[in-house]
Protein backbone atom coordinates (compact mmCIF):
# COMPACT_ATOMS: atom_id res chain seq x y z
CA UNK A 1 0.00 0.00 0.00
CA UNK A 2 1.37 3.31 -1.00
CA UNK A 3 0.53 6.92 -0.33
CA UNK A 4 -0.81 7.50 -3.82
CA UNK A 5 -4.39 7.50 -2.54
CA UNK A 6 -3.78 10.99 -1.13
CA UNK A 7 -2.83 12.65 -4.42
CA UNK A 8 -6.33 13.99 -4.92
CA UNK A 9 -6.61 15.41 -1.42
CA UNK A 10 -5.11 18.77 -2.37
CA UNK A 11 -7.26 19.23 -5.46
CA UNK A 12 -8.51 22.78 -5.92
CA UNK A 13 -10.85 22.20 -8.80
CA UNK A 14 -13.16 25.12 -8.24
CA UNK A 15 -14.15 25.58 -11.84
CA UNK A 16 -17.50 27.27 -12.35
CA UNK A 17 -18.15 28.08 -16.03
CA UNK A 18 -19.89 31.35 -15.24
CA UNK A 19 -16.87 32.59 -13.28
CA UNK A 20 -14.37 31.72 -15.98
CA UNK A 21 -15.60 34.58 -18.15
CA UNK A 22 -15.40 37.22 -15.44
CA UNK A 23 -13.17 40.09 -16.52
CA UNK A 24 -10.20 41.20 -14.43
CA UNK A 25 -9.74 37.87 -12.67
CA UNK A 26 -6.48 35.93 -12.80
CA UNK A 27 -6.36 32.18 -12.94
CA UNK A 28 -3.65 29.57 -12.59
CA UNK A 29 -3.49 25.82 -12.38
CA UNK A 30 -1.38 23.09 -10.81
CA UNK A 31 -0.92 19.37 -11.10
CA UNK A 32 -1.45 18.11 -7.55
CA UNK A 33 -0.01 14.68 -8.40
CA UNK A 34 3.29 16.26 -9.49
CA UNK A 35 3.34 18.49 -6.41
CA UNK A 36 2.88 15.62 -3.98
CA UNK A 37 5.40 13.50 -5.85
CA UNK A 38 8.05 16.16 -5.19
CA UNK A 39 6.81 17.49 -1.85
CA UNK A 40 9.47 17.50 0.88
CA UNK A 41 8.81 14.78 3.43
CA UNK A 42 6.74 12.59 1.15
CA UNK A 43 9.45 9.97 0.61
CA UNK A 44 10.13 9.81 4.35
CA UNK A 45 6.41 9.48 5.09
CA UNK A 46 6.08 6.69 2.57
CA UNK A 47 9.11 4.86 3.99
CA UNK A 48 7.71 5.18 7.51
CA UNK A 49 4.34 3.91 6.32
CA UNK A 50 5.91 0.86 4.70
CA UNK A 51 7.86 0.20 7.89
CA UNK A 52 4.73 0.50 10.04
CA UNK A 53 2.86 -1.86 7.76
CA UNK A 54 5.44 -4.66 7.96
CA UNK A 55 3.98 -6.26 11.08
CA UNK A 56 0.43 -5.76 9.79
CA UNK A 57 1.23 -7.51 6.53
CA UNK A 58 2.79 -10.37 8.47
CA UNK A 59 -0.33 -10.69 10.62
CA UNK A 60 -2.59 -10.78 7.56
CA UNK A 61 -0.38 -13.41 5.93
CA UNK A 62 -0.48 -15.54 9.08
CA UNK A 63 -4.28 -15.38 9.20
CA UNK A 64 -4.50 -16.25 5.51
CA UNK A 65 -2.13 -19.20 5.86
CA UNK A 66 -4.08 -20.55 8.83
CA UNK A 67 -7.36 -20.31 6.95
CA UNK A 68 -5.88 -21.97 3.86
CA UNK A 69 -4.56 -24.84 5.99
CA UNK A 70 -8.00 -25.44 7.47
CA UNK A 71 -9.60 -25.43 4.03
CA UNK A 72 -7.01 -27.82 2.59
CA UNK A 73 -7.33 -30.18 5.54
CA UNK A 74 -11.10 -30.23 5.21
CA UNK A 75 -10.90 -30.91 1.47
CA UNK A 76 -8.65 -33.93 2.10
CA UNK A 77 -10.77 -35.37 4.89
CA UNK A 78 -14.23 -34.49 3.57
CA UNK A 79 -14.96 -37.87 1.99
CA UNK A 80 -14.31 -39.71 5.26
CA UNK A 81 -16.37 -37.43 7.47
CA UNK A 82 -19.86 -38.18 8.66
CA UNK A 83 -22.61 -35.65 7.78
CA UNK A 84 -22.57 -34.34 11.35
CA UNK A 85 -18.79 -33.98 11.32
CA UNK A 86 -18.93 -32.22 7.95
CA UNK A 87 -21.46 -29.72 9.27
CA UNK A 88 -19.30 -29.06 12.33
CA UNK A 89 -16.16 -28.54 10.26
CA UNK A 90 -17.98 -26.33 7.76
CA UNK A 91 -19.35 -24.22 10.59
CA UNK A 92 -15.84 -23.79 11.95
CA UNK A 93 -14.57 -22.80 8.51
CA UNK A 94 -17.33 -20.23 8.06
CA UNK A 95 -16.56 -18.73 11.47
CA UNK A 96 -12.84 -18.57 10.65
CA UNK A 97 -13.56 -16.93 7.31
CA UNK A 98 -15.80 -14.32 8.93
CA UNK A 99 -13.18 -13.65 11.60
CA UNK A 100 -10.50 -13.29 8.93
CA UNK A 101 -12.53 -10.82 6.90
CA UNK A 102 -13.38 -8.77 9.99
CA UNK A 103 -9.77 -8.57 11.16
CA UNK A 104 -8.47 -7.70 7.71
CA UNK A 105 -11.08 -4.93 7.45
CA UNK A 106 -9.93 -3.49 10.79
CA UNK A 107 -6.31 -3.63 9.67
CA UNK A 108 -7.17 -1.80 6.47
CA UNK A 109 -8.90 0.92 8.48
CA UNK A 110 -5.85 1.21 10.74
CA UNK A 111 -3.61 1.46 7.69
CA UNK A 112 -5.73 4.22 6.18
CA UNK A 113 -5.71 6.14 9.46
CA UNK A 114 -1.92 5.84 9.70
CA UNK A 115 -1.53 6.92 6.09
CA UNK A 116 -3.66 10.01 6.73
CA UNK A 117 -1.69 10.81 9.88
CA UNK A 118 1.63 10.68 8.05
CA UNK A 119 0.38 12.71 5.09
CA UNK A 120 -1.44 15.44 7.04
CA UNK A 121 1.62 17.66 7.69
CA UNK A 122 2.56 17.43 4.01
CA UNK A 123 -0.96 18.27 2.91
CA UNK A 124 -1.02 21.24 5.29
CA UNK A 125 2.24 22.54 3.79
CA UNK A 126 0.89 22.16 0.25
CA UNK A 127 -2.28 24.02 1.19
CA UNK A 128 -0.28 26.87 2.75
CA UNK A 129 1.97 27.12 -0.31
CA UNK A 130 -1.05 27.26 -2.62
CA UNK A 131 -2.76 29.90 -0.49
CA UNK A 132 0.43 31.99 -0.35
CA UNK A 133 0.98 31.82 -4.11
CA UNK A 134 -2.65 32.61 -4.80
CA UNK A 135 -2.38 35.73 -2.65
CA UNK A 136 1.05 36.73 -4.03
CA UNK A 137 -0.05 36.28 -7.63
CA UNK A 138 -3.47 37.83 -7.17
CA UNK A 139 -5.17 34.72 -8.53
CA UNK A 140 -8.92 34.38 -8.11
CA UNK A 141 -8.72 30.61 -8.54
CA UNK A 142 -6.09 27.92 -8.75
CA UNK A 143 -7.35 24.88 -10.62
CA UNK A 144 -6.05 21.34 -10.35
CA UNK A 145 -5.52 19.50 -13.65
CA UNK A 146 -4.89 16.13 -12.01
CA UNK A 147 -7.44 13.40 -11.36
CA UNK A 148 -9.81 13.84 -14.25
CA UNK A 149 -10.15 17.61 -14.31
CA UNK A 150 -12.68 18.99 -16.78
CA UNK A 151 -10.06 21.44 -18.12
CA UNK A 152 -9.20 20.11 -21.58
CA UNK A 153 -6.85 22.90 -22.74
CA UNK A 154 -4.91 25.61 -20.94
CA UNK A 155 -2.08 28.07 -21.43
CA UNK A 156 1.06 26.43 -20.03
CA UNK A 157 2.20 29.85 -18.80
CA UNK A 158 -0.57 29.62 -16.20
CA UNK A 159 0.90 26.40 -14.77
CA UNK A 160 2.40 27.26 -11.37
CA UNK A 161 3.15 23.67 -10.32
CA UNK A 162 6.91 24.28 -10.30
CA UNK A 163 6.46 27.43 -8.23
CA UNK A 164 4.49 25.50 -5.62
CA UNK A 165 7.19 22.81 -5.45
CA UNK A 166 9.92 25.46 -5.15
CA UNK A 167 8.04 27.20 -2.35
CA UNK A 168 7.59 23.91 -0.51
CA UNK A 169 11.32 23.20 -0.74
CA UNK A 170 12.20 26.65 0.52
CA UNK A 171 9.92 26.26 3.51
CA UNK A 172 11.12 22.72 4.32
CA UNK A 173 13.02 22.41 7.62
CA UNK A 174 16.77 22.66 7.15
CA UNK A 175 18.90 19.68 8.07
CA UNK A 176 20.53 19.92 11.48
CA UNK A 177 24.20 20.97 11.34
CA UNK A 178 26.73 18.16 11.69
CA UNK A 179 28.01 17.59 15.20
CA UNK A 180 31.45 18.99 15.96
CA UNK A 181 34.15 16.33 16.10
CA UNK A 182 35.21 15.24 19.57
CA UNK A 183 38.53 16.63 20.79
CA UNK A 184 41.54 14.41 20.19
CA UNK A 185 43.03 12.45 23.05
CA UNK A 186 41.55 10.29 25.80
CA UNK A 187 38.53 11.56 27.67
CA UNK A 188 37.20 10.43 31.01
CA UNK A 189 33.57 9.72 31.73
CA UNK A 190 31.80 11.61 34.53
CA UNK A 191 31.94 9.91 37.90
CA UNK A 192 29.36 7.18 38.34
CA UNK A 193 28.77 6.66 34.62
CA UNK A 194 29.06 3.04 33.52
CA UNK A 195 30.84 3.05 30.19
CA UNK A 196 30.56 -0.69 29.61
CA UNK A 197 28.20 -1.69 26.86
CA UNK A 198 25.25 -3.84 27.97
CA UNK A 199 25.33 -7.41 26.65
CA UNK A 200 23.47 -7.84 23.40
CA UNK A 201 20.78 -10.43 23.02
Amino acid sequence: MRLSSFVGACALVLGVPALASAQGQKFAYVNSAAILQSAPGRADAEAQFDKDMTSMRAAVQKLSDSLNTLQETYAKEEVSLSPAAKETRLKTLREKQADYQERVQKMQEQAQAREAELMQPIMDNVRRALDDLRAEGGFAFIFDVANGSLIVSADKNLDITDRVVAKLRLSAPKAAPAAKPAPAGPTSAPAGLNTKKPPTA
